[in-house]
């Protein structure tokens, strides 16, 4: 279905002390979704939000909402603009964290004590079959443990300083986690035992043990190249992701008959740049006062396919912003850990196998540490789209 009312965003948006993103380049056509809107329930920006949602599963959120807003129901309220400052002062944490030495940084990588929280270093991740590693190195910091759900992790010493400010960043991110899944399951043809135990909401609550984190990456500037990947093609583990990025890099992988936003410049990108757009590949704009809100594997299943995971994956920013390092600071919204991955709505398809949330996170994450891993370690990509194919 070909997405005509899809806003293409402004080339004069940048941030500050970094180079604009190159308008001579394609760019994904992901749905602007305003914030304060769907939480005064309107109807027709939750219309469009869950168009966005089921035909490519990726939007921008407008966190600008000058005030705290609540919706009608009360327990919706997000201040989109606090959030916005709590991503601005967690990205200066990250940038410290990240200055570490690395010998004090590895001494955080709890992957051999069977956790994906902690550190992964620069090369330490699987992108493909062939073994390729990945470059970048990211940070995750475990929900339960901010939220005294679990023991605290082993942490360095600079990043506990912050534990405050990470549970405000959590509150808030997780809150517009729920308002998605609460529009969701309104639109979902959930079965009557699933919608009577309180729908998605349900099965995603703050307070009860799950994977989801706080993850901060940084990937260093480098040579644009084909084989260049920071980050390989893959959907994203858990249920709902909330990104902040202020560097081009993120690409999504559209299916048929959604077209990228044309580029306004007619000068010609780099050779590279124009074939990382070829196969249906597109580039993400990052867009000031936004983050950009996507779908994970979890949805898939419990919609038996109605809502998108779609496939994306990082390459080197384009243009002038390839010589600057870029750094990511994302909210990971997964079921909770005994939740079972399974069709919620009515008519929905057996899955293979009974696998819960807790065993679908480690095996996707931990299975991409390791070179022999990468077979377990796929998501819902065939359903999504994988070598030009589409979503059935």
């Amino acid at each position: 279905m070909p997405h005509s009312d899809r806003a293409s965003s402004s080339p004069g948006q940048s941030f500050p002390a970094l180079p604009p993103f190159p308008d001579n380049i394609p760019t994904a056509p992901l749905l602007r979704i305003s914030l304060a809107k769907l939480l005064q329930d309107d109807h027709e920006e939750h219309e469009r939000c869950w168009k966005a949602c089921c035909e490519l599963g990726f939007f921008y959120l407008d966190l600008r909402t000058f005030h705290a807003i609540t919706g009608e129901h009360g327990q919706l309220g997000v201040d989109g603009d606090a959030l916005l400052q709590d991503a601005d002062r967690l990205f200066e944490v990250m940038k410290d964290f990240c200055d570490l030495d690395v010998q004090e940084k590895t001494k955080y990588d709890l992957k051999d004590q069977g956790s994906y929280f902690g550190y992964k270093g620069y090369g330490e991740g699987i992108i493909d079959k062939q073994g390729t590693r990945d470059r970048n190195e990211f940070y995750n910091i475990s929900k339960d443990d901010i939220l005294a759900l679990t023991k605290p992790l082993p942490s360095p010493a600079l990043l506990n300083l912050h534990r405050d400010q990470y549970k405000t960043y959590i509150q808030s991110s997780h809150a517009i986690c729920m308002l998605i899944t609460s529009l969701l399951s309104e639109r979902l043809a959930l079965t009557r035992e699933v919608r009577a135990a309180g729908g998605l909401q349900a099965i995603h609550r703050l307070g009860v043990r799950s994977g989801d984190q706080i993850r901060f990456v940084k990937a260093p500037p480098q040579e644009q190249s084909l084989k260049g990947i920071a980050l390989g093609e893959h959907t994203d583990f858990g249920s709902v992701t909330v990104l902040f990025n202020r560097l081009g890099g993120l690409q999504v992988r559209l299916p048929e008959g959604i077209a990228p936003v044309a580029p306004t410049s007619t000068s010609p990108p780099t050779e590279v740049e124009r074939r990382l757009c070829e196969d249906g590949w597109t580039y993400v704009r990052p867009l000031p006062g936004h983050c950009i809100v996507n779908l994970g594997d979890a949805l898939v299943k419990f919609s038996s396919g109605t809502l998108r995971s779609n496939i994306h994956r990082v390459v080197a920013p384009p243009g002038e912003q390839g010589s600057f390092t870029r750094y990511s600071l994302v909210y990971f919204c997964r079921p909770e850990d005994d939740v079972v991955l399974r069709s919620l709505v009515e008519g929905g398809e057996e899955e293979e196998e009974q696998v819960t949330a807790k065993e679908w996170i480690l095996r996707r994450a931990l299975g991409r540490r390791k070179a022999d891993g990468w077979e377990k370690s796929g998501g819902t990509e065939g359903v999504s789209m994988r070598g030009g194919g589409v979503r059935v």
